[in-house]
Parts: C-alpha cells; structure tokens; sequence
C-alpha cells in the first residue's frame, strides 16, 4: 500500500496585527487547521526586532498571551535573534517538533539575514513540507517572500531596490501596512517600483489587521481574513482589490 505524501501546512502573510484580538479569527482558523488549539505547539520568533532594545521579550510576551487565550498549551518563546542564535543547540531545540512557526514584526532585512541558510530556517521549512504552519507578520511577512524592498532605506530617500528573500513564497513580493504605504512612500514612487518588478513576481499589498492565508497548498490557493483588503498587482494586468473572504491562486 503506497502512503500519501504529507501536504505542505498553511502560510500566513499578516500586514499587521501579530498578536492582537484583531487576528483571533485568523490565528483560530489555523490552529484548527492543525486539529485544534489543545493539539498544538507554537514557536514564536521575534527575529525581525532583534535588534532592538527589549523588543524580542515584547513581542513574545504578546505572542505568549495571545496564544493562551486562543487555547494553545505549548508556546515557545525563542531568542533566535541574530545568526549566533540561529545556530544555537537550545534555540533549535525549541523549534523541534513544533506545528506552527510565528514571525513577529521589525527589520525585515535583519530577519532575512539571521535565518538565510541557518539550521533554523531549515527545520522550520522541514518541519512545513510535514504540515507545519508558517506565519510571517509585517517584516515576516515581507522575509518569506521572495523578494522584498528596504523600505526603510526608501523612507530616509534612499534608492528602491529589491532584495532576495527567504523565498518561501515563491514569485511573491508583500507590502505590508498598505493602507499606509501612500503616508511615508510617494505614489509616484511607488509605480516607478512596481514597472522594475523582477519578471514573474506578483507583489501583494496587505493591509494593517489583514491576512493573506495559504488555505490549499496543491491549489496554491490563499484567501483574505482579518478586516481589510489586499491590493494584487502583476505586470501587464490591472490592479485587483481582494476583500475578506476573497480567493486567489498564483
């Protein structure tokens, strides 16, 4: 009798919101993709605020919380920071086993520099072929694609330009906080940016509380939760609006 291959689990790419109540329908709809809350182990990773002055401990004690309310008995909080964390045998341990991998907001660049090529990257993307969650909020979201922008960089003036990613995602760009872009990045700008688009990438704004959700990984197929819209744009097409409860596949 031959065995069925495992399926990938969901991917989630948040525009913001990690955390916060605005996302319990979301964070319980995956959780319930995994059998349920009670059935669960989550690792929180707070790479992206590495390197800020008692950011990580923020964002897990959020993530802690958040997670317990929803039902989940095993949380793990990681300090995997920086590339020497990444490697760490304590760090990695944490990550054994787990059912859903949450990426917490911050530098996105810091994030795709800690885990490029690192043991922990490669056990979270091991442990997802079995059926593991990845969520990425904000900057990791924007680390899973597989390109991303320093906008950070372009919000002090300097040169857009694109960067490799993590590549979860493949031929995806995310926009984060999109109903916010046209308050810090020129809309001028930003067209001038989508036209350089790498040929075959779809970039995906999603807005603040709003999620973009893997719901069927043969289908490719992603849908729209949390509270907001998320605007698709590929080259040679108009741009589309998805609203909640809208489908995609790409």
């Amino acid at each position: 009798m031959t065995q069925s291959q495992p399926v990938p689990g969901a991917i989630a790419l948040v525009g913001s919101g990690e955390y916060l109540d605005v996302m319990n329908d979301t964070d319980a709809y995956l959780l319930e993709t995994l059998g349920g809350a009670s059935n669960v182990s989550v690792a929180l990773l707070p790479t992206a605020s590495g390197l800020e002055d008692g950011g990580p401990t923020h964002w897990n004690d959020l993530g802690l919380a958040h997670f317990q309310q929803l039902g989940v008995k095993d949380i793990r909080a990681t300090s995997i920071i920086d590339r020497r964390s990444a490697t760490d045998p304590q760090q990695l341990e944490l990550l054994r086993d787990v059912d859903f991998y949450y990426m917490s907001g911050g530098n996105p660049q810091h994030t795709i520099e800690t885990l490029r090529d690192s043991p922990a990257l490669e056990m979270m993307l091991a442990a997802h072929k079995r059926g593991a969650i990845l969520a990425g909020c904000s900057a990791g979201a924007m680390a899973l694609s597989t390109y991303t922008i320093a906008l950070r960089q372009m919000m002090v003036g300097g040169k857009p330009a694109w960067v490799n990613s993590l590549a979860v995602v493949p031929n995806v760009v995310v926009f984060p906080h999109f109903d916010r872009v046209a308050s810090f990045i020129d809309q001028v700008v930003f067209q001038e940016l989508l036209s350089t688009l790498p040929t075959g990438i779809i970039a995906v704004g999603v807005d603040e509380n709003t999620a973009l959700v893997r719901i069927n990984a043969a289908a490719e197929r992603w849908q729209v939760m949390g509270q907001q819209t998320v605007k698709v744009y590929e080259q040679g097409m108009a741009q589309r609006t998805l609203h909640v409860g809208d489908e995609i596949t790409f």
